[in-house]
């Protein structure tokens, strides 16, 4: 090993050691949770300057499709890059994943048709499903004890953030190009994976025997035990649903708000865009920051005080969607996005909690990736839906039919759920 690379390796395990570092590691690791939404969410503003060279965008039902793809193939990876997740190192897989995205963020600068775009979303859907079961996975070993849920809601707040900057992309694009704005932002990504080669370490709450190479046969074995565990958990179906049933408005909210914005009041995209997302994103922002705080101190005095939390979070949801759905007026609609993105932040940010309460460490990471598999196809049925709704003359009716299933969903918690740890080990 050469003095450089010892060199490194020796300033990691320094930072490694310091009490703040699980902190720092949520640090770290909220500036990519930033960049997985900004990236994925520039494309839903930029579509009226992207039409001007890509006319196919013009379509809304294809503008859905090209959305979906990117849910559908997100989806499908999610449980396979969980799987991995809690075989390998997941710093790597989180670098590698960045890089990945980042770089494909980039090559959008140079896409020509529909078709690039739509191969170049697939691409990203399946990048981008590494991240989020490794990052979550990881950050809660590193928070064991009472500030899981706050460091969950710290690192979901650049989630947010990168979803309301992703509404820039239609201002940048006016103002520069939507070439540039691919460009640019791909760029820091890549350099970005770069910086958390020396910075992050990885940390299982639990052995993998790497004494020998595991065969094939070995490694199958290991995932059949893992998935049989999982659905052999009656409250893990249960979370399954309740995680898909909100992603339905979820999904929906953030891939055709800023259209129902700009069509509901009249508002040209490079203004309407930023208005929609923003608003969904700040007080998201919000509502996993006060999630976090009230779960984490709610659990200290009965087990199902995360539950409680993420049920008052969905129960916000359901006026909101009623205002969104059916109001005409700017300050109607400002405030159910208001409503909506507070709500869902309190339920967002409690997801992994509340697993950690039914899931060992050794199985989280697939956990919750089929709990992206259940929530994010919710996300490309009702992403395609609103498509063709918007085509056949509005959408609006369909986010109020979306409070039924969330309301489903928290009986069926509420009625289901009873942690007996705060914290399962095995």
């Amino acid at each position: 090993m050469n003095k450089s690379a010892f060199y490194n390796l020796n300033m990691i395990e320094k930072w490694s050691e310091r009490k703040s570092y699980p902190w720092i590691v949520v640090g770290l690791l909220w500036f990519v949770a930033l960049l997985n939404y900004l990236d994925r969410q520039m494309l839903s503003t930029m579509k009226p300057a992207m039409m001007l060279d890509i006319p196919e965008l013009d379509k809304a039902e294809n503008f859905g499709r090209l959305m979906a793809v990117f849910l559908w193939i997100y989806a499908l990876m999610s449980p396979i890059s969980g799987i991995i997740a809690d075989r390998l190192n997941r710093k790597r897989l989180i670098v590698c994943s960045l890089f990945i995205w980042s770089g494909v963020t980039m090559a959008m600068g140079y896409a020509t048709s529909f078709n690039h775009i739509y191969i170049l979303r697939a691409i990203m859907g399946i990048s981008e499903a590494f991240y989020i079961p490794a990052a979550l996975s990881l950050i809660a070993d590193y928070h064991q004890g009472s500030t899981r849920s706050f460091a969950i809601a710290i690192h979901t707040t650049g989630i947010y953030l990168g979803q309301a900057l992703g509404g820039f992309g239609a201002t940048l694009s006016k103002h520069f190009s939507w070439h540039f704005t691919f460009y640019s932002v791909g760029l820091i990504g890549m350099l970005y994976s770069i910086v958390l080669i020396f910075f992050i370490k990885e940390k299982k709450a639990y052995e993998i025997d790497i004494s020998k190479k595991a065969s094939l046969k070995d490694e199958l074995s290991q995932m059949y035990k893992g998935l049989g565990i999982l659905f052999g958990n009656i409250s893990f179906w249960v979370l399954l649903f309740y995680f898909s049933a909100p992603s339905l408005p979820g999904w929906a909210a953030k891939n055709w708000l800023p259209t129902l914005f700009s069509e509901t009041l009249h508002l040209d995209m490079s203004v309407a865009g930023p208005i929609a997302t923003i608003t969904i994103a700040m007080s998201s922002f919000v509502g996993v920051l006060i999630g976090g705080l009230l779960s984490d101190k709610w659990v200290i005095k009965t087990l199902k005080g995360r539950i409680y939390t993420s049920v008052i979070g969905l129960t916000l949801t359901l006026p909101a969607l009623f205002l969104l759905g059916y109001g005409t007026e700017i300050e109607t609609i400002l405030v159910g996005g208001i409503l909506f993105g507070l709500g869902f932040g309190i339920f967002d940010t409690n997801n992994m909690p509340i697993l950690c309460q039914f899931v060992a460490p050794r199985y989280r990471a697939t956990g919750y990736g089929l709990m992206n598999l259940a929530g994010i196809s919710a996300g490309a049925v009702i992403t395609e839906f609103l498509g063709k709704a918007e085509d056949n003359g509005g959408m609006g009716h369909i986010f109020v039919l979306l409070t039924i299933v969330v309301v489903l969903a928290i009986v069926l918690q509420l009625a289901t759920l009873r942690p007996k740890t705060v914290n399962m080990t095995e």
